[in-house]
């Protein structure tokens, strides 16, 4: 933690409910970052990272008006360790230069609290710019019927989705949170205003130890 900034990193397994969470905690006063409308920004057609994402995995992931085809391009990485990684190695670092810009402008506007909304906080190395984790894990029946729903797969795409992803004790063992969603909004909501308060009365009662201590 800076003296002026904490940067809370959300993440978690696929729908699990992480932007029902980063809504909460933007209502208890947090400046969002959505890494995955950061991962939509860096894609635009035109951009380098289309570019380079297309001569990694051919012109077909490229539509007829020069946008990224997003089935297309997860019907190729979700069923391969291999090319996933591909994907992310080409991604990952226009992402994190982004994240890292948007940082400095929350800090310049004084934002003292920063949520960074990313599912893939860990593999893109941006754990490395927060000062606290706090993961959001669910059962997978609930996660598959969610994906399903929310992104229009079939249960064979969303099951695909998550076998791509960690297992719920990898985010455990790495997080200063979890954030348990069983379903109930009401107990989500509890739960991630409870930690949301949280960070912040640490981060107050640093900033008052470090204040003392000038003194």
């Amino acid at each position: 933690m800076n003296e002026n900034t904490v940067i809370v990193g959300l993440t978690g397994q696929t729908g699990a409910g992480k932007s029902t969470v980063s809504a909460y905690f933007e209502q208890n006063g947090y400046a969002v970052i959505d890494a995955d409308q950061i991962a939509r920004e860096v894609v635009e057609p035109g951009s380098d990272c289309l570019k380079k994402l297309a001569g990694a995995f051919g012109s077909g992931i490229v539509d007829p008006i020069g946008a990224l085809d997003r089935k297309k391009l997860a019907d190729i990485v979700f069923h391969s360790q291999k090319q996933l990684d591909l994907l992310n190695r080409t991604i990952f670092p226009y992402i994190t230069s982004r994240i890292q810009d948007r940082i400095q402008e929350f800090t310049r506007q004084g934002r003292p609290y920063i949520l960074l909304d990313a599912p893939t906080l860990f593999e893109a190395g941006a754990d490395s710019l927060c000062d606290y984790i706090v993961s959001v894990v669910a059962p997978e029946p609930l996660r598959l019927h969610r994906i399903c729903q929310r992104d229009k797969l079939t249960q064979e795409q969303a099951a695909a989705r998550i076998s791509a992803q960690h297992e719920e004790a990898f985010y455990r063992k790495r997080s200063s949170y979890v954030i348990e969603n069983y379903g109930d909004l009401s107990a989500l909501a509890e739960q991630a205003g409870a930690i949301a308060s949280m960070i912040i009365e640490a981060a107050e009662g640093s900033r008052e130890a470090t204040a003392d201590s000038d003194c």
